[in-house]
């Protein structure tokens, strides 16, 4: 519950600010494509540094290790706030704050997934998964909300320095934590490259796990767009900047609805036919962002996408880790968030260039056309369909 508790308390203060990153700079810039640039940065640090991260996570106190994140971030998002009181904000500085969060992300993310089987029995991972699912889904309810608010009632400098309290709560959380975060035996202080190797090996030796890490990269590509389109087509709408936090919130409704079935639907279905059948509907309902008339419908859409991730989440998270021994948690997980993250700034970076270039329309074909190919791709993959069940190997 500590370790919930600190997941769920700094995803609510991201939740806040990560919707005002765009706003801000739209507001500084009037450029879609300076927006996508600081979402493309937040996410890079994945692809440049999950690999090592994961090795060093797996030699390190995990513990310690997300303390030093938060303490980190809480640093790192301060500045906004602080630039903003002096009126020295600059969009550099943005840009800078971003990446830093990001990289500190990178090391927490990493550590806390390979603390998870440390303090949930294995049997009990997807519910304890589908638990954080409904938790997180609960924070971008709230999170855009209370960031947009914030933002119009006390200022642009509110939802940062919210944010970093949040970062301290969550730190003081993981602190509190008692139980050993990693196994008796960690990994061995030798060759960092013979060590990623392995955990590289141990997966690609895998056929489901692998092609999971390359199906929900594609995904998080098109992820990566979604909040920037939503916002742009909502702008277009006259949309006030609460509407717009609104918007995002009755999203994240879809997803708390969405995880309380994630660990129901584990136990119902095969892991195959729960990824394709989740992969084929949001494929089917991206392309209606184009077609709702106001921004009530806009975030409905969004709704019943998310309402779905929770549950794609709980099965093939619950599953992967499972399999994975608690030496190489850290590598393994590594590998796999960087195929699954990697092109996420590709994504961002994209989706700002072809709004700014190309038009809403063309920008939410181009990405539904590469959600149906992700979605033909998930049903003609064998190992998927034919994956092995749950806890075994």
């Amino acid at each position: 519950m500590r370790l919930w508790t600190a997941q769920v308390v700094s995803t609510f203060g991201s939740s806040a600010s990560s919707v005002i990153y765009p706003l801000l700079i739209l507001a500084l810039t009037n450029s879609p494509s300076a927006a996508g640039v600081a979402s493309a940065l937040r996410i890079l640090p994945y692809l440049l540094l999950s690999i090592p991260v994961g090795a060093l996570v797996d030699r390190w106190d995990r513990k310690r290790v997300m303390i030093v994140c938060d303490l980190g971030r809480l640093a790192a998002v301060a500045c906004i706030p602080i630039a903003i009181w002096f009126d020295l904000l600059a969009l550099w500085q943005l840009y800078v704050v971003s990446l830093v969060e990001g990289t500190f992300f990178v090391f927490f993310n990493i550590a806390e997934v390979a603390a998870l089987p440390r303090v949930v029995p294995r049997d009990l991972l997807p519910a304890a998964t589908a638990q954080n699912q409904a938790a997180f889904g609960a924070a971008v309810v709230a999170g855009p909300s209370v960031g947009t608010l914030l933002y119009e009632s006390l200022g642009r400098a509110a939802p940062f320095a919210f944010d970093a309290v949040t970062y301290l709560v969550s730190a003081l959380s993981v602190l509190a934590i008692r139980t050993p975060l990693r196994g008796e035996a960690p990994a061995a202080a030798g060759k960092l490259r013979e060590q990623i190797m392995e955990g590289l090996r141990w997966l690609w030796q895998r056929p489901v796990i692998r092609t999971m890490a390359f199906l929900t990269g594609g995904i998080n590509f098109v992820y990566a767009a979604t909040p920037l389109i939503m916002i742009v087509l909502a702008k277009e709408m006259h949309a006030s900047d609460f509407d717009i936090g609104v918007m995002f919130s009755v999203g994240g409704l879809g997803g708390v609805i969405g995880s309380f079935f994630g660990a129901r639907v584990q136990r119902s279905f095969s892991f195959g036919q729960v990824i394709v059948a989740i992969v084929w509907m949001q494929a089917l309902l991206f392309p209606l962002y184009l077609l709702a008339p106001n921004v009530v419908l806009l975030g409905a859409v969004f709704a019943v996408i998310y309402l779905l991730a929770p549950i794609y989440n709980v099965v093939q998270f619950s599953y992967r880790v499972a399999q994975i021994p608690d030496a190489l948690q850290g590598r393994v997980n590594s590998v796999f968030r960087l195929l699954a993250s990697g092109l996420q700034p590709l994504g961002a970076g994209l989706c700002g260039v072809l709004l700014e270039h190309a038009g809403a329309v063309w920008t939410v074909g181009f990405f539904a056309a590469c959600y149906f190919a992700l979605a033909i791709g998930a049903a003609c993959s064998r190992s998927v369909r034919h994956a092995p069940v749950f806890g075994t190997t």
